[in-house]
């Protein structure tokens, strides 16, 4: 009797879980340029227009210093209709530094860069932000690799204009899949190439290249007309 209980919670659960996982989606944005250095008295996150002659006078190049593209590209994210409607599980920010930051679908992240960039700087001095109302962690740096937090059996699709064809996303077979969550991966940099062992497929949907931000509109404008989100 007591066995049988225990079976049945189990198969339950498994229902339950297998249910949650359906139109499951979660994004990875790679090669993201999140990098802090102590400025004059304060830390800050370093970006091509306030620390053009900071960067020059340590070698680096300035143009490759967008944290921006970071910014625009969660803020899309986050607003979709689609991660309002509870579908996006999961925001991952892989940066060129290696540090791989875990971001809460919940998060209302701050709309200006200078706020945002005050954030982040913040975030990778203590490792993690909590909710200001709750022990909840909104942003945290977490151990890699990106794959050991994603589910087993989700379809990883990397974006490339190198991809061998190009697929309008409305029309990939992937959106098709109801049964296992899908991971997206865009890179959020201005100029170069994903370089994830991880992802299944890589594919272009346009001929011209397109901004994280925007391609990221593709993709969940596409998945709420094919789910009837609105």
């Amino acid at each position: 009797m007591s066995a049988g209980g225990i079976e049945t919670q189990d198969v339950e659960f498994e229902a339950a879980a297998a249910e949650a996982q359906k139109h499951a989606i979660y994004f990875v944005l790679e090669g993201a340029n999140l990098e802090v250095a102590k400025v004059g008295k304060n830390y800050e996150l370093l970006n091509c227009d306030d620390h053009a002659n900071f960067l020059k006078r340590h070698g680096k190049d300035p143009a490759s210093y967008r944290p921006d593209i970071s910014h625009q590209a969660l803020m899309m994210i986050l607003d979709s209709p689609l991660n309002k409607a509870g579908k996006i599980k999961g925001i991952f920010v892989h940066t060129n530094k290696n540090v791989l930051i875990q971001v809460n679908p919940h998060v209302r992240l701050p709309r200006t860069f200078r706020r945002f960039s005050g954030l982040i700087a913040q975030l990778l001095q203590k490792l993690s932000i909590r909710a200001t109302n709750g022990p909840d962690k909104l942003l945290k740096v977490i151990k890699g690799p990106v794959g050991k937090h994603l589910p087993v059996g989700a379809h990883r699709i990397g974006f490339s204009r190198s991809a061998p064809e190009i697929i309008p996303i409305h029309r990939h077979p992937a959106l098709d899949r109801t049964e296992s969550p899908l991971v997206f991966v865009l890179g959020a940099f201005s100029h170069g190439h994903i370089d994830d062992g991880q992802v299944d497929e890589y594919i272009s949907i346009s001929q011209f290249p397109l901004s994280a931000a925007y391609a990221l509109s593709r993709i969940t404008n596409a998945l709420e007309q094919r789910w009837d989100i609105v």
